[in-house]
């Protein structure tokens, strides 16, 4: 990854004061001020990013080269030369002015309607009710009335207003206000909603047609950034402008669209400052790329290149700090007034800088609209209303303040009973203000104008059709046609598919070695008897292995569902284009992957070796894995998730498998059954390769194929076919040793040679297509793009947390009539003495990492104290190590080396504690299945001591639930809960410990202004109740610095710049910076001045002295290290007994017991999960039944049989493919908890497997039920108890599969990793089992594999028990016929032959065709393949054996192996 810099590298490079508080709306000379600013900024920045990278070289190489020597960038002189440049040339302008009048939206659900979790037992029994579901639904379409009306609740209710051309709207309100539905609505982005009344206008034109033929003109970013990781910055918008570029009448006379395109990314990523990323990866969780604010100006420049003129921005300036935030709204600024764009925001923690340059302001309470007008006056509106005025408050979060029952003031003298409060007063009141009335007003006049003058309308369509290029349709939407989207769409997912070499490297390396081991287990054929049916068996390994291989192809779908209808809303290119692209884009990667897994099975198998037969060999194979590759396709874009994905795939797979025409030849096939060869694909490829191959080959009959044959120490029959042998195979002609190939496949098979091009390989070509069609059709007119609005679901009340949360409830109204002052004082008079704090202190801390070449230090001498009842921030510019300290202090990092002192209440840290401090990590990762009040209960269970009682430490959870204001969500699922709710649950998580000592990084991070405030007030609060806190902040307001009572100020390279109180209104921090020659401005926060100051953006930091060193020579830096011996000579001293001390709070015992507790729980609230693996089992094990029903007593049967038994083996695969994800979600919770010490890898580790084991063995008996009684198994010696050990097999099997899938997954550091060794575990199991190649004939350097294979245990036990003592009769076309020489009876030629080899004649004393029955007993059967009835219970065992070795191995692996590097 290039070497980017951090996010404070911003637009702006100095500390610019707040504008004047009486200026209001923005007019064309203050953006020229603001011009000149940003003129003089960025070129500044240019200059400063292009030094730093001289001295910073890329480590992809120098991928800035060509920018070093350019002219510094220039934004005005760009923008008013290119709009002179198109006024000359005469392409107009889009203003496009947006009035809305009454706009609603309604969402499905009732008011106070909770949703419930949905259960693993509902999802059973819906599955049974759903045939009357189904037909009641079809009632309701046929007779309407029956149709129910669904509750709808108004999310947001009727508002009017309008912003014309050049004017920037924000968008104000809490979390839940309807800020983001109210720009979804704006921006025409109606999916998510049940309906949207009201009537939005743009430029006059109404919402239906501009979502019809203007539909990438009105455009909405998210807040979420959502790219594809493997494409680098400047791909990423190469591949928006390809697709908006406007043809000729939109550009410049002589402009290329090369050029075009280039000079648009260069301005966005220079106005965005991030030109030194564009050969970056965009990289995600996953992928290492850009940092996450310059992800969100990647997002932001994206949009931007789609040239729309409605613009809606959904926070994004989430991620980005204060400076950086400031510019961006700058040059937004810049752009809505030159370029004439409508531009609407809603911003987090909006500054007084940030909010000044909006023209106007509309603040929502519940989706009602309470002020809509000049930010201006907003202030004064709200506080004539009866607000309390709070001059230090920013003017966006005094106004959302207002909306807030928890943090609105009333002005002196005034109360709740005068002030309008609730959404419907506040609504009240403005609409009888001058605002609504100056509103209405403008709208009708504005409404009017645009009746009458269209000429901004028609300026508009003509702009958009100049931009289209030829031959694009008037009515499209699009600016490219689609051949064009399909190029450019194919361009991309080549760029992606190169780029993404892990991806490259496994498929290629796994597709080689299947390859491998297919061609050696069936290595050099023979052209003989023996090599006849294996022939048939290596052809179906080798097609079903590269069709299945496709089955990774549904959750590729589904990933990419955002990224589709991101791109899709900007009008980039029709969805139908990606489906068509997908296709032409991979055919290049994986025809060259099939090529030469083909080869190696082909030539290593030794198959007809001729070009013919090879390449016809490999056009089937391709065309079948590309039809496969479509038909999973069409799935992933049908389905809603996966697992329903899962389930219908899986009720096609075993019928392609068994109606292939292999193990069931199609005239033996059940007559209800058999047209599902006809419809199946992966027939028509096996048939053509069976064709391709044994057209071109003959048998020579030998071996194990004459009847009679010479037994081991008898020489009595002809060796090789004599003149009463006769050859078994199938074809074969009575007198001759060669069998023609073409007989033997149409009198086995009932294939015709001659069908191969004129039937198999048209109608496989036709499949083909009918599922790229497939795809197209359903991708483009019934589009599933999941997410949609977030709804919090709920866990149902039990009798026990029904008490507690009417309790709760009691509370909270008890405390609703007070001030927020009283209610505070009454929560922490029940909180005091609750915390045990302990005083930290640390010396001389450094921290050195290993890096290429040598080590870094990350840190330099630290030093520094935390005392209870005290906040301490920790502060710093990007990259001055703020989490590293915190996680060094922590005792967090498990790379690189620490050194210095850490002393917690005076003593050297002991084994105890991790678990006895608290970290609030900035990613809040929990059990999302889990409930608010499950996931504290289960912290306080397990980190609390064991001699506090359960019922103690329930209450203690319930009072955190109250301080944390947590009562409403109480039993809401994790998952489901807001960035806010989550962050507070983090907190409470870790409090449920009760900590001596609480660290938190960037706890506000993510948090709008409002919400921010709110938990630092809450920290306050614990603070204040004796606790002692050490929390990173990104850039607070000067409110939030003051809640704070130290601060620790780093620098770049992890020095110290300050240490020590801050102050009220931060006077002893700004009197210490005025004392080395910092002056804080009143005007400024101090905050964000002192790390100007120390020079931590791209400012030269003020004096001409490190301040540092400043620190070092300071009287503060004294009384620091004064203060640390002082608490050290203070703390209590041990009272003489010795206290054990133990790594958990709890023991093993206790914590597996609540690991499983949890984990149940998880399972039961994991529907799709559980019982998406018992329908697979059930569908299985029924649909084989259902081929083989009733199995007779034939030598075909026995076969059945024996086919019937060995899906078994295909168990583990379902098992593994499904827990492989799961296992990798929980270690990542697990990784987090096991930081703090809560429970031991091992209680982890064995607590997984507990939890799977009841669903693993409900499926295993599932599977059984339908496996043994349809098939008619048990008329063996063995008996019903033969049948009752069939179910032992299966449920070790099951567990193998579990153990297995959990080993897998406890190994792999990634869900991309664990089920690439899926498929070489499950191939090599099954093929080397003894089935598809039978011991006899396996090489003998492969016997040892034989041997160490977990399913020949199974295979073994299995088939004795089932075929001990079955008596074979032959159907009469299973008989060999043979004659005997003159005057001898069949019984006296073929004595010796059947006493060596088992079987029966059906008329011993004839003369003359004599009838051979292979088989008399089924032992006969499997005694030649190694199998001994016997062993049955050794081979058991030893699968179980299996099972207990990859438990061990799971618990190892669990212990050592964490991937979690910090």
């Amino acid at each position: 990854m290039a070497d980017s810099p951090g996010d404070d590298r911003t637009l702006r490079g100095d500390a610019t004061p707040l504008p004047d508080s009486e200026a209001h709306h923005i007019n064309i000379a203050d953006a020229e001020a603001q011009f000149n600013e940003l003129e003089r900024v960025l070129s500044i920045r240019s200059q400063q990013a292009d030094s730093d990278r001289i001295e910073k070289p890329s480590k992809e190489g120098d991928l800035e080269a060509g920018e070093r020597g350019e002219e510094p960038f220039d934004l005005r002189a760009y923008l008013s030369s290119s709009n002179d440049a198109h006024q000359k040339a005469g392409i107009a302008h889009k203003h496009v002015g947006v009035t809305w009048e009454n706009l609603q939206v309604d969402v499905v659900g009732g008011i106070g309607h909770k949703i419930y979790v949905k259960t693993f037992g509902q999802d059973a029994l819906g599955f049974w009710l759903y045939p009357f579901r189904l037909m009641h639904s079809a009632l309701q379409t046929v007779v309407p009335a029956l149709r129910p009306d669904l509750p709808l609740s108004t999310i947001l209710h009727p508002s009017s207003g309008l912003v014309k051309p050049g004017e920037m709207c924000l968008v104000l309100g809490c979390p839940g206000s309807g800020c983001t539905t109210f720009l979804k609505a704006i921006a025409n982005d109606r999916q998510d909603y049940a309906r949207v009344a009201g009537d939005i206008r743009y430029a006059g034109i109404d919402a239906h047609e501009m979502a019809k033929y203007y539909k990438g003109e009105v455009v909405y970013n998210e807040e979420d950034d959502r790219h594809i990781a493997t494409l680098t910055v400047a791909q990423t918008l190469n591949f928006a402008l390809s697709l908006k570029t406007p043809g000729p009448k939109g550009r410049l006379p002589g402009m290329s669209r090369k050029e075009f395109d280039h000079t648009v990314r260069d301005t966005l990523l220079r106005m965005l400052n991030i030109s030194h990323t564009a050969n970056t990866y965009v990289g995600d969780e996953f992928v290492r790329g850009v940092s996450g604010g310059e992800r969100k100006r990647v997002s932001i420049a994206e949009m931007m290149a789609t040239r729309a003129h409605v613009l809606c921005f959904d926070n994004s300036t989430r991620g980005l700090d204060a400076s950086t935030a400031l510019d961006f709204i700058k040059a937004m600024r810049v752009m809505t007034d030159l370029l004439g764009q409508t531009t609407f925001a809603t911003l987090y923690q909006a500054g007084e800088s940030i909010y000044e340059l909006f023209d106007k302001v509309i603040v929502l309470d519940k989706g009602r609209q309470v002020y809509f007008g000049p930010p201006s006056e907003a202030r004064a509106y709200f506080e004539g209303l009866g607000f309390k005025s709070l001059p230090r408050q920013s003017t966006a979060d005094y106004l959302t303040g207002c909306t807030d029952p928890n943090e609105r003031q009333f002005a002196p003298g005034r109360s709740e009973a005068d002030v309008p409060t609730t959404p419907e007063q506040l609504e009240q009141a403005f609409q009888q203000s001058r605002f609504a009335a100056q509103m209405r007003e403008d709208l009708a006049r504005y409404k009017q104008q645009m009746e009458i003058d269209k000429s901004d309308q028609e300026a508009f369509r003509k702009a958009v059709l100049s931009d289209k290029k030829r031959g694009v349709s008037k009515k499209s939407p699009y600016t490219l046609g689609f051949t064009g989207q399909v190029r450019a769409l194919v361009v991309r997912q080549f760029q992606m598919r190169l780029q993404d070499r892990f991806q490259l490297v496994t498929s290629y390396s796994l597709s080689t070695i299947l390859a491998l081991v297919i061609g050696a287990a069936y290595y050099n054929l023979q052209p003989t008897s023996q090599g006849a049916f294996t022939r048939g068996s290596v052809i179906f390994a080798g097609l079903l292995t590269c069709a299945l291989d496709t089955f990774g192809e549904m959750p590729v779908q589904m990933l990419g569902r955002p990224i589709l209808r991101k791109q899709t809303s900007y009008a980039l290119y029709r969805p139908a284009a990606v489906a068509i692209a997908n296709t032409l884009s991979d055919i290049p990667f994986s025809a060259i992957r099939i090529f030469v897994y083909n080869i190696i099975i082909y030539f290593m198998s030794n198959l007809s070796r001729s070009a013919g037969g090879f390449f016809t060999y490999h056009l089937f194979i391709y065309m079948a894995f590309l039809t496969m590759q479509g038909f999973f396709r069409t799935f992933g874009v049908m389905c809603t998730n996966f697992d329903s994905a899962f389930r219908l795939a899986v009720f096609f797979i075993p019928n392609m498998i068994l109606y292939a025409g292999y193990m069931i030849p199609v005239f033996q096939m059940k007559r209800w059954l058999f047209w599902i060869y006809y419809i199946n694909p992966v027939a028509y490829a096996w048939v053509g390769c069976m064709e391709n191959e044994f057209m071109r080959i003959s048998f020579t009959c030998d071996g194990s194929s004459i009847v009679p044959r010479n037994p081991p120490g008898v020489n009595k029959y002809f060796n090789g076919l004599g003149p009463n042998q006769i050859c078994t195979l199938f074809g074969a002609i009575p007198g001759q040793d060669i069998v023609s190939g073409r007989n033997y496949v149409n009198i086995g098979y009932g294939l015709n040679v001659s069908d191969l091009w004129r039937r198999n390989f048209l109608v496989l070509a036709g499949f083909f297509l009918l599922f790229q069609l497939t795809q197209v059709l359903l991708i483009e007119y019934f589009p599933q793009y999941g997410g949609g609005s977030a709804v919090t679901i709920f866990a149902p009340e039990d009798s026990d947390t029904k008490k507690r949360n009417a309790r709760l409830q009691e509370r909270k109204a008890a405390r609703k009539g007070k001030s927020a002052e009283e209610a505070e004082s009454q929560i922490s008079e029940k909180e005091q003495g609750r915390f045990d704090g302990k005083p930290f202190t640390w010396e001389k801390v450094n921290y050195h990492v290993p890096v290429t070449g040598g080590v870094r230090r990350l840190l330099h001498d630290v030093y520094g104290y935390v005392k209870p009842g005290t906040m301490t921030a920790l502060m710093g510019a990007s990259g001055a190590g703020k989490t590293t300290c915190l996680d060094v202090l922590a005792q967090r990092k498990n790379i690189g080396v620490v050194s210095g002192t850490l002393l917690l209440d005076g003593k050297p840290l002991k084994l105890d504690f991790a678990r006895k401090t608290a970290y609030a990590e900035q990613m809040d990762v929990h059990e999302g299945s889990s409930t608010v009040r499950e996931a504290m209960r289960f912290s306080a269970y397990l980190r609390q001591p064991p001699e506090i009682s359960k019922e103690e430490k329930d209450q203690y959870v319930e009072d955190m639930i109250e301080v944390l204001e947590l009562q409403d969500l109480a039993d809401a699922l994790v998952a489901s809960l807001g960035v806010e709710a989550r962050k507070r649950l983090t907190i409470g998580v870790e409090l449920a410990s009760r900590p001596s000592l609480l660290f938190l990084d960037e706890p506000t991070s993510g948090l709008d202004g409002q919400s921010a405030w709110n938990l630092v007030r809450f920290l306050r609060k614990l603070a204040d109740n004796g606790q002692a806190i050490l929390c990173t902040i990104h850039q607070p307001s000067s409110l939030l610095i003051q809640s704070f009572d130290k601060l620790l100020l780093l620098e770049r390279g992890g020095e110290t710049v300050y240490f020590g109180d801050i102050g009220p209104d931060c006077y002893i921090l700004r009197e210490y910076f005025a004392r080395h020659g910092a002056h804080c401005p009143p005007n400024v926060n101090p905050a964000e001045f002192m790390l100007d100051a120390i020079g931590a953006g791209l400012t030269p930091r003020i004096g001409d002295r490190d301040w540092k060193d400043h620190w070092l020579d300071s009287p503060e830096y004294q009384s620091v290290l004064e203060e640390i011996e002082k608490i050290k000579q203070n703390t209590s001293s041990d009272d003489g007994h010795q206290q054990q001390l133990t790594m958990y709070a709890t023991p093993f015992w206790t914590q597996l017991r609540w690991v499983v507790h949890r984990n149940n729980l998880k399972l039961w609230r994991s529907p799709d999960y559980v019982f998406s693996r018992l329908f697979v089992h059930a569908f299985i094990s029924l649909f084989v039944s259902l081929s083989f029903l009733q199995l007779g007593h034939s030598v075909r049967d026995l076969q059945y049989r024996v086919f019937g038994i060995f899906w078994a083996t295909i168990l583990p695969a379902i098992v593994m493919g499904q827990l492989e994800p799961m296992w990798i979600l929980s270690r990542r919770i697990f990784i987090r908890e096991a930081s703090s010490r809560v429970y031991s890898p091992y209680a982890f580790a064995i607590g997984q497997l507990i939890g799977e084991m009841p669903y693993s063995l409900l499926c295993a008996v599932v599977y059984w039920v339908l496996m043994v009684y349809p098939m008619g198994f048990g008329d063996g010696t063995a008996g019903v108890g033969g049948t009752f050990f069939q179910l032992l097999v299966v449920i070790f099997v099951e567990l193998f599969g579990v153990t297995l899938g959990q080993f897998i997954g406890a190994i792999s550091p990634s869900m991309q990793v664990a089920p690439l060794f899926n498929p070489f575990i499950i191939l090599v199991l099954g093929t080397f089992c003894g089935v598809t190649i039978t011991y006899p004939t396996l090489p003998n350097y492969w016997h040892w594999l034989y041997q160490l294979t977990p399913y020949t245990r199974l295979m073994s036990a299995m088939i004795s028990t089932e075929l001990h003592g079955l008596s074979i009769t032959c159907n009469p076309d299973e008989y060999i016929p043979f004659n005997p020489p003159d005057g001898q009876t069949c019984m006296e030629y073929a004595k010796e032959f059947i006493q060596g080899f088992g079987g029966y004649l059906n008329n011993p004393n004839a003369t003359s065709n004599c009838f051979y029955c292979q088989y008399e007993v089924g032992d006969q059967f499997f005694l030649p393949l190694n199998i001994r009835y016997e062993n049955r219970w050794r081979d058991v065992w030893i699968l179980f054996a299996y099972a207990v070795f990859n438990i061990f191995a799971t618990i190892v692996a669990s212990r050592f192996l964490r991937y979690a590097k910090r």
